[in-house]
C-alpha cells in the first residue's frame, strides 16, 4: 500500500486549552497510539489535505521532530459547524501485526447487463480489510464482465488472496438495476424473437 508522509511536533501541554491555543494556530491535536507509549502531538490541518480528502487510502509515514513511526489514520472529530478537522487518532504499525482499514473499491471490465441499458449502482465504495500491512492493497478489485441487469455481486462473491474482508458477505457491492430503457428494449427484442404469424388458408369452392 501507498503511504503519504506527515510531519508533526510533540505537544509540550495537554488539555482544552493548549487544544484550542492549537486549533487558533491551524493545527490539529494528534495521538499515536499501539506502541509502547502513546504520543501526543500537533500537525498543521492543511497536512491532512493529501491524506483526507481523496477516495484513497493510504499508510502514513509519521514524522514526530525527527522520530519515525509507520501509521494508519483511525479517527477523526470535525468541528459541527465549520467541519474543520479538531481531532486525529493514529494506530502504529508493524509489520508482524494485521491491521484493519477501509480500503476502496475498484470495478473492471464492462458490465453486459449495462450494454442493454441498465444502471450500474456502487453500494459499497470501500470495503473494510484484514492484513499485514505489506499485504494491505490500494484497491479492492472486482471485475464486472458477467454482471448482467438485475444481478449484483456481494462480498461473499469476491475472491481475494493476501487479506480478508470484514463486511457481511450478504452485502451487495455493486448491481445493474432495471431501468425503462432496458426494459423498452426488451418488446422489441422479444417480438423479433417471436415466430411469425401464419397467413389464414382460403376457403375452397366446389
Amino acid at each position: 500500500m501507498k503511504s503519504v508522509a506527515i510531519f508533526g511536533n510533540v505537544r509540550a501541554n495537554l488539555g482544552k486549552a493548549d487544544s484550542r491555543e492549537l486549533r487558533l494556530q491551524g493545527k490539529v491535536p494528534c495521538v499515536l497510539y499501539g506502541g509502547k507509549e502513546n504520543v501526543h502531538f500537533s500537525v498543521y490541518a492543511s497536512d491532512f489535505k493529501e491524506l483526507v480528502y481523496t477516495p484513497n487510502t493510504y499508510l502514513v509515514k509519521l514524522d514526530i521532530d525527527g522520530t519515525l513511526y509507520r501509521a494508519s489514520l483511525q479517527e477523526m472529530q470535525f468541528h459541527p459547524v465549520n467541519d474543520t478537522i479538531t481531532h486525529a487518532d493514529f494506530l502504529q504499525v508493524f509489520d508482524d501485526k494485521p491491521i484493519t482499514m477501509n480500503i476502496p473499491v475498484r470495478l473492471n471490465g464492462t458490465s453486459p447487463g449495462v450494454r442493454q441499458g441498465g444502471k450500474l449502482q456502487v453500494r459499497l465504495k470501500k470495503l473494510r480489510v484484514k492484513a499485514l500491512p505489506k499485504q494491505l492493497p490500494d484497491f479492492v478489485d472486482i471485475n464486472i464482465d458477467t454482471l448482467e441487469i438485475g444481478k449484483s455481486i456481494r462480498v461473499g462473491d469476491i475472491k481475494v488472496e493476501g487479506y480478508q474482508i470484514l463486511d457481511a458477505v450478504s452485502n451487495p457491492v455493486v448491481n445493474v438495476s432495471v431501468t425503462r430503457a432496458s426494459k423498452e428494449a426488451e418488446v422489441p427484442a422479444a417480438s423479433a424473437a417471436a415466430p411469425a404469424a401464419k397467413p389464414a388458408a382460403k376457403p375452397t369452392t366446389k
